[in-house]
């Protein structure tokens, strides 16, 4: 299992983009964290940015969107069922994006869950 590296952000501003459990963490081959929730769970921005994708995704994340913040960091939220903000909307921290879902490759109800920066992803 891989160690993440320190999160460049500043963790204080961020919120918790959907209710639920960890039930996949973070590791070289998984470098996101995946948020067990049953179907319809609100899923939030964890910090505020602009919405750089809102669609399907045909690498596996089924319906997602990525939001780009202003401290240059990207989050991806994926296997929504159902998104509500589009691509170039302004998002407010813990602003409803969408709901949890399980569409693309998914076996269950989650959000998938990842942040990055300079190409390099970070453990949440």
């Amino acid at each position: 299992v891989a160690r993440a590296p320190s999160a460049p952000w500043r963790a204080s501003n961020f919120v918790w983009p959907a209710y639920g459990r960890i039930t996949q963490g973070y590791y070289s081959y998984h470098p996101a964290i995946d948020i067990g929730a049953p179907l319809g769970t609100t899923a939030v921005a964890g910090d505020e940015g602009i919405v750089a994708v809102a669609g399907w995704s045909n690498v596996g994340y089924g319906n997602y969107v990525v939001i780009r913040h202003p401290d240059g960091y990207v989050t991806l939220y994926g296997h929504l069922s159902r998104i509500d903000v589009s691509q170039g909307d302004y998002v407010a921290r813990g602003q409803q994006i969408g709901a949890v879902g399980s569409t693309g490759r998914s076996t269950g109800p989650h959000l998938h869950f990842e942040v990055s920066t300079g190409g390099r992803n970070y453990n949440p």
